[in-house]
C-alpha cells in the first residue's frame, strides 16, 4: 500500500498494525451506520483482547492464541505443560520447536520471567534473550510452518504454535486428509500467552467502499460467522455465531474469562526505531548463538 499498490477495498492486518496504518493514512475511519450486524452482533466479552475496542478503524475478524501443541502420551510424568518451564525439561530435548518469530519468542521469554510481552526495557529484553538461549539448548529448531504436522507425526512432541493450527489437528480436516487426533492437546502457559487478532480495515483508497461495508457486515451475520468459525478453526467475536456452534466445539475454541485474563495482547513496538532495533539485535543474538 505504501508503495502505491491500489485496488484493495478490505485489508486484513494483525491488530497491532492497525494504529500504524491509520497514522500513515492508509485506512479510513469506519461508518458503523453501514454495518448494522457489526453494531448488533459484536460480542463485548472480546473487548479486552482488542487493541482498539472502539472499532474506529477496525472490525475484528478472528483471534488466535499462542501456546503449546503437544502429544499427550509423550509428556514426562509431573511436567507442567501449561508453563513455559516445560521448554527446559531435559526429557523433551530435541523434541521441541519454537516459532520462528521475533515477537513471539522474545515475548515468551519476557512472560516466563513475569515481564510484559510488549516490554521496551533493555534489561528485561536482555533477560528474555538469556532465557530463550537456555531453551534453545533443548529445542530441535525454530519453525512456524511444519510444527503441527511434526507433532502429529511424532517427529516432535511439543510445538510452540497457534491455537487454530492445533484445533485443526484435534478436530481433523477432511480437505487436508487429517483424521481427528484426540491424543493431541493444547496448553496455554499460566505465566502468560499471546493474544493476536486479525482485523478487517477499509483502505483509504478503496475503489468499492460500499461493497466493502456490505462484506464486513455479512461476515457478522450469526449464521455466516458460525460457518466461518467451523472453517477457520478459531473464534470470531460474533455473539449469535458463537451461540450457534456445536457445544463441544464451542468449548474447544472459546476460552473462559479466567484463562483470557492470563493472556497479553501483542502491541506494536516499531513506532520507536530504538526499541525495534533492540528487538532485532536480540533476535540476531538468539539465532546466531550456538549451543
Amino acid at each position: 500500500l505504501k508503495a502505491g499498490g491500489a485496488g484493495y477495498d478490505i485489508i486484513m492486518p494483525s491488530s497491532y498494525l492497525v494504529a500504524l496504518m491509520a497514522r500513515e493514512g492508509l485506512i479510513a475511519k469506519l461508518d458503523h451506520a453501514k454495518m448494522p450486524n457489526v453494531r448488533q452482533n459484536f460480542d463485548p466479552s472480546f473487548k479486552s483482547q482488542i487493541l482498539d475496542a472502539t472499532l474506529t478503524y477496525n472490525v475484528p475478524y478472528a483471534v488466535t492464541y499462542t501456546g503449546f501443541m503437544y502429544a499427550k502420551d509423550k509428556m514426562p510424568a509431573g511436567a507442567d505443560v501449561a508453563s513455559w518451564s516445560i521448554l527446559s525439561n531435559p526429557a523433551l530435548k530435541g523434541k521441541i520447536t519454537l516459532l520462528d518469530d521475533v515477537r513471539e519468542v522474545i515475548g515468551a521469554g519476557l512472560m516466563s520471567l513475569g515481564y510484559k510481552i510488549n516490554s521496551r526495557n533493555p534489561a528485561e529484553i536482555d533477560a528474555a534473550v538469556a532465557r530463550v538461549l537456555e531453551w534453545k539448548k533443548n529445542i530441535r529448531k525454530f519453525d512456524a510452518e511444519s510444527y503441527k504436522t511434526e507433532v502429529a507425526s511424532g517427529a516432535t512432541w511439543l510445538g510452540h504454535g497457534y491455537s487454530t493450527d492445533t484445533t485443526q489437528v484435534i478436530v481433523g480436516d477432511e480437505e487436508e486428509g487429517l483424521a481427528p487426533r484426540h491424543d493431541i492437546g493444547f496448553a496455554l502457559p499460566k505465566e502468560g500467552f499471546t493474544i493476536a487478532f486479525d482485523e478487517m480495515v477499509l483502505s483509504s483508497a478503496a475503489p468499492n467502499p460500499d461493497l466493502a461495508y456490505a462484506f464486513m457486515d455479512y461476515v457478522y451475520r450469526g449464521d455466516v460467522a458460525a460457518e466461518n468459525m467451523d472453517y477457520i478453526m478459531g473464534p470470531m467475536p460474533v455473539k449469535p455465531g458463537i451461540e450457534k456452534l456445536d457445544p463441544d466445539y464451542r468449548k474447544l475454541i472459546i476460552l473462559p474469562p479466567d484463562v483470557i485474563a492470563r493472556g497479553q495482547v501483542l502491541e506494536p513496538v516499531d513506532d520507536d526505531p530504538a526499541v525495534m532495533e533492540l528487538y532485532n539485535k536480540a533476535w540476531d543474538r538468539i539465532k546466531a548463538t550456538n549451543d
